[in-house]
């Protein structure tokens, strides 16, 4: 079976918790532990989440040379080499040696006239205080949004049309190789009037990228592991009931929020509805679970009925 697992931002860094190698390491460590079992069964493809490290590159270079710091598309690729890395290291430390790995740095296609050019809303990077979110868009122009109670750096998040790293991906997974691409929605590039590759500051939704690259593959199954056991309704409240099975019809008639789970449901729904295959939302450490549908949600096409977990 091919299975994609997309990781969210909590396999890499825990919210609050500081960006250091060492906490990313630990972090990659778990989320190793717990692909592991899947790797040793499945053909495995991993894509995973870049935000914290993207905007903690982006002010290390404004620190350093704040009139030449790099653009997000050039941060975007540095962070896919670097977790690439250390998933590599991590899984091939559990798993036999002869098993191959590859990490590809992947351009994803967006269309420069997309909508989200003109209302920025994907966080990256820490969390602020006002005062400072306010001097940094005075001093470097950058756009804040209020994230629970801090505030938060936000840019355009365009939609993924193409990933042009397909077929070498495929090759690979033809070798049995475990391979780490799509990283942090991928790299957002566009042809210009030339015809000619740009990257453009910008981030894709790594839930829509992971999408696609899983639709493309023709993946048996589609898991965004993420730091919560499952789909709630009423999350948060003493009403709230976690989904177990849903058709995509069904789950979409509930709202969940834009910024946490409402990407997520939109990608899960969509991949079950193109390729008839499931697709599954549930907590990291509950993966091998996940895989065989006795945790987390899995929405698939077909099903009858909106099942629930029990209380």
């Amino acid at each position: 079976m091919r299975v994609v697992v997309a990781l969210g931002g909590n396999a890499l860094l825990r919210r609050r918790q500081e960006p250091t190698a060492e906490n990313q390491r630990e972090n990659v460590r778990i989320a190793a532990e717990a692909m592991a079992p899947i790797a040793r069964e499945h053909e495995l493809v991993i894509s995973h989440g870049n935000g914290p490290q993207v905007g903690l590159l982006a002010l290390q270079g404004a620190a350093y040379k704040p009139d030449e710091a790099y653009p997000l598309d050039v941060l975007g690729a540095q962070t896919e080499g670097m977790i690439g890395y250390m998933i590599e290291q991590e899984l091939g430390n559990l798993l036999p040696p002869e098993v191959p790995f590859a990490t590809i740095l992947t351009m994803i296609e967006i269309d420069p006239a997309d909508p989200a050019f003109n209302n920025p809303t994907k966080f990256i990077g820490p969390l602020y205080e006002e005062a400072e979110a306010n001097a940094l868009t005075a001093g470097k122009r950058w756009a804040f949004k209020q994230d629970s109670d801090k505030w938060r750096r936000v840019v355009p998040s365009p939609l993924p049309k193409r990933i042009f790293e397909i077929r070498p991906i495929k090759w690979l997974l033809e070798r049995k190789t475990i391979v780490i691409c799509a990283g942090g929605g991928g790299i957002p590039t566009y042809y210009d009037e030339k015809n000619s590759l740009r990257g453009v500051e910008a981030v894709i939704d790594k839930d829509f990228a992971s999408e696609l690259l899983a639709r493309e593959l023709a993946a048996d199954l589609f898991i965004m592991a993420t730091d919560v056991g499952a789909v709630f309704k009423d999350f948060g409240t003493p009403h709230q009931k976690g989904i177990k099975r849903s058709s995509p019809e069904a789950i979409q008639s509930i709202e969940f929020p834009a910024g946490s789970m409402g990407p997520k449901v939109q990608a899960a729904c969509h991949f079950a509805q193109k390729t008839g295959n499931p697709a599954a939302i549930g907590a990291l450490a509950d993966l091998p679970e996940i895989l065989e549908r006795n945790a987390g949600t899995t929405v698939m096409s077909g099903s009858k009925r909106t099942v629930w977990h029990e209380q």
